[in-house]
């Protein structure tokens, strides 16, 4: 609604172009928030926010905007809410996971379902059904980024009930989604950008950050900034 009042691209509308990061923003809103009038005015304002910002970022060309708007519009909600109505917001609840091991599939599971704030097995594995509809590739890199995830965050020393909540996953996943393709360069770039992703993630969970999507968009801007120098250098040499 936000985008067609504002007067932009029915096409872009019709695309979902300006409809992502405001969905995102909305379910963001009922994990952060109670269920309130108040709560729903706030998720009305970031959604719309976030569709202006989606418009910005179509301005310019460096950079895709991936789910940047989401991420800065529910970070100035929560700064927001935090700063003038802290009472909004919902207490965070300690999850205690009593299994001993990484449990694979639950971890990728929930790291597809994470995307979209769902913590629950068939949610994530409903999400992979649907991306293998439309495409096997994209289906491959869902699973892929989810798995990939899990070593470095081991290594680097994250307990085992994140890491099988999937809240080490969901970045990884969006990562080799948008930089993997059919060549082995593509899963090359896709897999830095995941391991990235994990160091971000971890980085920002240590800083007591709501890092959302960040650590995924930050990644992927830093390895297509590598891959575009790489290629120049190899056309000039």
């Amino acid at each position: 609604m936000t985008a067609h009042f504002s007067g932009y691209g029915r096409d872009d509308i019709k695309n979902g172009l300006y409809g992502f990061n405001g969905t995102l923003a909305g379910i963001a809103a009922g994990v952060f928030m109670e269920l309130s009038l108040g709560s729903l005015l706030l998720m009305a304002v970031a959604s719309c926010i976030s569709t202006w910002m989606a418009r910005l970022f179509s301005f310019q060309r460096s950079l895709p905007g991936f789910t940047a708007p989401f991420i800065l519009s529910v970070w100035i909600l929560l700064g927001f809410c935090i700063w003038i109505i802290p009472d909004i917001l919902l207490s965070s609840d300690v999850v205690t996971d009593t299994t001993q091991g990484i449990n694979y599939f639950q971890a990728i599971s929930l790291g597809i379902g994470q995307v979209m704030f769902q913590g629950n097995l068939m949610t994530g594995l409903l999400f992979l059904v649907g991306i293998l509809i439309n495409s096997r590739t994209a289906a491959f890199y869902t699973v892929s980024g989810a798995l990939l995830s899990i070593p470095p965050a081991v290594l680097l020393g994250i307990n085992i009930e994140t890491l099988n909540m999937g809240l080490m996953g969901y970045n990884g996943v969006l990562c080799a989604i948008a930089l993997g393709d059919r060549t082995l360069k593509g899963l090359a770039w896709a897999s830095c950008s995941v391991f990235l992703s994990v160091v971000l993630q971890i980085i920002g969970i240590n800083l007591g950050i709501a890092t959302l999507t960040a650590p995924f968009v930050v990644s992927v801007w830093v390895i297509m900034g590598i891959r575009k120098w790489v290629i120049l250098g190899t056309k000039k040499g």
